[in-house]
């Protein structure tokens, strides 16, 4: 992960999802990070791995991501509307979760097909790892990317391969 240029990150906490409780992290250039695990220890050192800052715990700052991670989690949303601070992450792996993120809601696209849209068909396990280390889930939607026979390839996420199976679901999304 690389040290980008931000001097301050507020995290807050989002506390009852149906996912149970998650954190998020945010900069004055928007997101930063998602964590699906219910510890601020976890946060925490995420933030400090992409940011090198320690963040404030300043719940106020991230009611938007709360209430559109809810919204979503809920079945009452199906695209985030949020700023993302794209700076957190290398430059492979933002053009990587640049193409995820335009994965439509309830639609899924394999490693390879997002290594072929980024121009590098020899690039699914980059794309892999990519998402395997994304720090934003749910908003750049990792879960929507499926083995080239349409498996699941786990997610890094309390419940892994289950967790990524009920988010599709929840989008309507057919399994394989």
């Amino acid at each position: 992960m690389t040290q980008s240029g931000i001097t301050v990150v507020w995290i807050g906490d989002v506390p009852g999802t149906p996912l149970g409780d998650l954190w998020a992290a945010l900069s004055p250039g928007g997101l930063v990070a998602i964590s699906l695990w219910p510890e601020r220890a976890r946060i925490e050192r995420l933030v400090g791995q992409l940011t090198g800052q320690t963040p404030t715990y300043a719940p106020e700052r991230i009611t938007a991501v709360a209430d559109q991670l809810r919204a979503y989690l809920n079945k009452a949303l199906t695209a985030f509307a949020l700023p993302i601070d794209w700076s957190v992450l290398t430059p492979f792996q933002a053009d990587a979760l640049r193409v995820v993120s335009d994965i439509p809601y309830g639609q899924t696209r394999t490693y390879g097909d997002v290594a072929r849209q980024l121009g590098q068909p020899e690039a699914a396990r980059a794309v892999g790892r990519a998402n395997a280390t994304n720090p934003m889930p749910l908003v750049i939607p990792c879960h929507r990317v499926v083995g080239r026979d349409g498996r699941l390839q786990g997610y890094a996420a309390p419940g892994g391969a289950a967790t990524k199976a009920w988010l599709l679901r929840l989008e309507g999304s057919r399994l394989v």
